[in-house]
């Protein structure tokens, strides 16, 4: 995904494309974690598990932002933001309110649930709160074995069990990036055999980086990976 485009180009798509859905609800699950839904044409259409959303944030920019709900009956979707910094999509975002229009794109991405795998670690930050939501009810319905791993700022801690992702382990930022010895002497992997689990890495890429590293060492299960940003590149 292109992350930014000449002016001009995008005002020719935004003449083509008119706005397809309108926000319906808009929430703050801490000061940095907005959730919003939103109602329209586009939330009738397949989104699959972890896809992800276009939406254009300025006259030139573009952000990928993944779905947390779909309810294709009703034509609703939620989307879980991280608001963080002066970057030009969380001032986009956090100045979104209810009954304001916008165009979202169709879904888009790669396949990271196996219903299949009966075990599933899933490793993320704030910006896969949204991936993993999405991810719950398949993870309870289908009766898998299930971990959530989060590394979160303090004051967003409690934003998991608002989302209700129970059987979940959180942990600060200064922990992960550079030193995951401690997950490796985590109680959950001597409760559980995880060696034929799928880990689900998203978030930070230096983290996911740490992480895919020690599951290698330890030769445990598949790995999937989707980066959703790294410092100091824009639109990932």
């Amino acid at each position: 995904m292109i992350s930014s485009i000449p002016k001009w180009i995008g005002n020719l798509f935004e003449g083509t494309l008119r706005p397809n859905v309108k926000i319906v609800e808009t929430t703050y699950l801490s000061p940095q974690i907005k959730k919003i839904r939103f109602k329209g044409k586009v939330s009738k259409t397949t989104i699959p598990i972890g896809y992800a959303n276009v939406i254009r944030v300025s006259e030139t920019e573009f952000r990928n932002y993944t779905i947390a709900h779909h309810d294709k009956e009703n034509g609703l979707l939620d989307i879980v933001f991280h608001i963080h910094g002066n970057g030009v999509g969380s001032q986009y975002i956090d100045g979104l309110t209810s009954n304001d229009e916008l165009y979202i794109s169709p879904a888009r991405g790669k396949k990271m649930y196996d219903p299949n795998v009966k075990k599933q670690i899933i490793f993320g930050d704030e910006t896969s709160l949204g991936f993993a939501t999405s991810m719950l009810p398949n993870l309870k319905d289908n009766k898998h074995q299930y971990h959530f791993y989060f590394e979160l700022d303090e004051e967003n801690y409690n934003v998991t069990q608002l989302l209700g992702l129970k059987q979940c382990t959180v942990f600060p930022k200064s922990n992960s990036l550079r030193n995951l010895d401690w997950i490796n002497d985590s109680p959950i992997f001597d409760a559980i055999d995880w060696h034929d689990a799928n880990f689900i890495l998203t978030g930070n890429v230096s983290s996911i980086q740490s992480f895919r590293k020690l599951l290698k060492e330890k030769k445990t299960g598949k790995i999937l990976a989707q980066g959703y940003w790294l410092q100091g590149k824009k639109g990932l």
